[in-house]
């Protein structure tokens, strides 16, 4: 397996960081992606889905703006 960015081969970091390259809007989505090794493309999908259902989705991306620091 290839490493990724941060030299571990999940291609994980340790940090939940909005990143300064790939966002489309805050980088929530793509921070979230970054941390977890996961497509982000996929999690931007689950967002927007999840939008549709009821919850507080659009608060907790704000919160998260707020609170993730940029790489």
């Amino acid at each position: 397996m290839v490493p990724g960015p941060t030299g571990n081969p999940t291609g994980m970091t340790t940090a939940l960081q909005r990143p300064r390259n790939g966002a489309l809007i805050a980088g929530v989505c793509a921070g979230i992606a970054q941390r977890f090794g996961w497509n982000v493309g996929l999690v931007r999908l689950l967002f927007v889905v999840s939008c549709i259902l009821p919850g507080p989705q659009f608060l907790i991306y704000v919160a998260l703006w707020i609170v993730m620091p940029k790489q």
